[in-house]
């Protein structure tokens, strides 16, 4: 079994532990539930957005322990006031050290802010879940799932009021995941079976995603320079976590890329003119 297959397997049993915990009828009656979100959507394309999804992730399979020692609604706010246009909080325990907490935290700390529920959906009843803890939006990878699934998970999360971000790390995956209830699309960088990273891939998969949805590239981005090489790819947002969360402030490090970030864009543009 793959790191991934593992993961997953993981996660069904986790699923049918939380429906004997907490009804699909609980879930609905949270207070949170009936809120109305916001779109990551419109946040990334805004004129003055930088596209930053900013993650909190304490640690990874691949890489352990990030950092285990901010707190999450400091660290979301912090995301906030230095330019993120949308937030990621994971919510997988086991192998993420997420939890459900995390994400109801940076919903608090944040009212007005996206934010993705970071984590493993192979059920509709994560995407009650994710309305009840105070998501706007979802991941749907699909590597672990099928076309059909990807299709009736994220008609579902609309029909909830969610956007839905589809993960992908090849051409094969894009071409049989891809469906008109995605809002966004994300190019994994790392290839979840191995955990390899490769900048390249979303380089590669630019030009196969239609210009409807909004194009996210994730995993791997730690500098300004490869922004900037992806954004003239065809990329408007950068979904980026270990870069930030393996820092002491990582608000502060998102602040100093930001300002990177913009001042390569006006390096690369002027640069093309002279040519």
């Amino acid at each position: 079994m793959t790191i991934l297959d593992t993961i997953v397997a993981r996660k069904r049993d986790e699923i049918a532990a939380r429906k004997a915990a907490i009804s699909a009828n609980d879930l609905r009656n949270m207070p949170l539930f009936d809120r109305s979100v916001n779109s990551a959507r419109a946040s990334i394309l805004a004129t003055d957005s930088t596209g930053i999804i900013s993650e909190f992730k304490r640690k990874s399979p691949s890489k352990g322990i990030i950092n285990d020692q901010v707190d999450v609604a400091e660290t979301t706010r912090g995301y906030v006031a230095a330019g993120a246009a949308v937030l990621s909080v994971l919510t997988d325990e086991p192998f993420f050290g997420g939890t459900p907490a995390d994400l109801q935290a940076a919903r608090t700390a944040n009212p007005h802010t996206p934010i993705l529920r970071k984590d493993f959906v192979v059920d509709t009843y994560q995407l009650l879940e994710a309305k009840a803890w105070g998501a706007d939006l979802v991941l749907l990878i699909a590597s672990c799932l099928s076309p059909e699934q990807v299709r009736s998970l994220s008609e579902y999360a609309h029909e909830l009021g969610m956007e839905v971000l589809l993960e992908v790390h090849d051409a094969e995956e894009l071409q049989r995941s891809l469906c008109e209830s995605v809002d966004l699309v994300g190019v994994n960088n790392r290839n979840l079976k191995t955990f390899v990273t490769d900048i390249d891939t979303s380089v590669q998969l630019a030009g196969l995603i239609p210009d409807q949805y909004v194009k996210v590239t994730e995993s791997g981005l730690h500098d300004a320079a490869t922004m900037v090489r992806l954004q003239e790819a065809g990329y408007q947002a950068f979904l980026i976590g270990e870069a930030f969360m393996k820092t002491d402030d990582p608000a502060t490090a998102l602040r100093q890329l930001v300002t990177d970030y913009k001042e390569q864009l006006v390096t690369s543009k002027n640069s093309h003119q002279i040519v």
